[in-house]
């Protein structure tokens, strides 16, 4: 039996998305804004979680209908048999999302979702779910538009950028999957030389990593599917057990760099690749942009560098850039680099003409991600950092 699913992703990773949830066997992929749409059996729900490296969340669809008021949508609420999804003794949080609604408080409407849940369930089985904001066992998301609202199951339970290897992270962590979808925009293949030579807690690299292994993301976690009624723990043994069994074993000279001159953050890389189980995929060291030397004659360079909310100081960003942009001309001639940066003054201060700007969004920062094919040239020419942005 065929069901709807929705999975919401950073903005300018749908079509990325889409891709990847078609190769899992999903029927009409669909891209929108902010997530994809898609088809298929409920097991593929468990595949998706397991194997999406761009996906925030899977959502279950269970109800879709016409809601121009609280009191239709509380009648759609109440209409799904919830106790055939979920046990009553599993904690509940309601979350209710809204693009032009007429509706006029989003905290009412998600009220009276709690209550048509509740109802249904006394109606059913006489007991009512208790409802846990922090640690729920079962989300219910429902998303309201000027004339419609749809309900959701959530699968995943924790969001699925929480890979379950990170300890620690600088002081401007990169989602997981937003760092995926950057290592899979930028066009590179595992083989080939990879490097990021501002790698901080190692997301980036650690990402590259995992699909260079062919590690599933999740490999390493428990989902919101294992509530729900219809779980079936063999079915989900075997399926991630076969994941497990197509690990690939690290090559003996690994071929993905990670280095930043700061201690600490090398120390973060280290202890979260090791908690990955992908320490040996990775060559780790010590190093500063502007001075390191490029590890192979050719290769793909991905880095988030510091911007404007990582470091204030916007006179020493605009003196960074074009010697960025130098160091990357002088050692990385032959090397595409692409640079993910909320600072629109980079493509203009670092000297280079990217040849491809990909618009995405980390959290709510709107971003840029920079592609430079590198060739070597003189040192760029002093920019005024009052240069307008592109």
């Amino acid at each position: 039996m065929s069901e709807r699913f929705f999975a919401p992703c950073p903005r300018g990773l749908e079509a990325p998305l889409a891709a990847e949830l078609a190769t899992l066997a999903a029927t009409d992929a669909t891209p929108t804004d902010g997530g994809v749409a898609f088809g298929g059996p409920l097991e593929l729900s468990l595949h998706a979680n397991l194997e999406s490296r761009f996906a925030s969340r899977i959502l279950w669809q269970v109800a879709r209908g016409a809601c121009r008021s609280e009191d239709e949508l509380y009648r759609l609420a109440r209409s799904v048999a919830w106790p055939q999804r979920f046990k009553v003794e599993r904690a509940l949080r309601v979350d209710v999302a809204a693009t032009r609604s007429p509706l006029a408080s989003l905290e009412y409407a998600t009220l009276k979702v709690k209550d048509a849940i509740c109802d249904r369930f006394r109606d059913d089985v006489a007991r009512r779910p208790s409802i846990d904001k922090q640690q729920p066992d079962v989300r219910v998301h429902a998303y309201l538009t000027a004339s419609e609202a749809t309900l959701y199951l959530d699968t995943s339970g924790e969001p699925l950028f929480k890979r379950g290897w990170r300890r620690e992270a600088d002081a401007a962590p990169l989602r997981e999957n937003l760092a995926a979808g950057v290592v899979a925009l930028s066009g590179w293949a595992p083989g080939t030389p990879f490097l990021d030579p501002m790698c901080g807690s190692g997301t980036i690299a650690i990402e590259a990593a995992a699909l260079a292994a062919d590690r599933a993301p999740g490999l390493s976690r428990t989902f919101g599917f294992q509530k729900l009624a219809w779980f079936d723990g063999p079915t989900w043994q075997r399926i991630r057990q076969r994941a497990r069994d197509r690990l690939r074993p690290a090559p003996d000279a690994p071929a993905i760099f990670a280095s930043d001159r700061d201690p600490r953050a090398l120390a973060q890389c280290r202890g979260n690749a090791q908690v990955a189980g992908l320490e040996s995929w990775l060559t780790i060291e010590g190093a500063d942009i502007l001075e390191r030397r490029a590890p192979a004659p050719s290769g793909v360079l991905v880095a988030n560098p510091p911007y404007g909310l990582r470091l204030d100081d916007t006179r020493a960003l605009a003196a960074f850039y074009p010697r960025l942009g130098d160091a990357l001309k002088q050692r990385f001639a032959g090397w595409t680099a692409c640079l993910l940066s909320g600072d629109r003054r980079l493509a203009t201060l670092i000297g280079l003409k990217p040849s491809r700007r990909t618009p995405l969004m980390n959290g709510d920062i709107e971003c840029r991600l920079y592609r430079f094919e590198i060739v070597a040239g003189r040192p760029a020419r002093p920019t005024r950092s009052g240069a307008s942005p592109q």
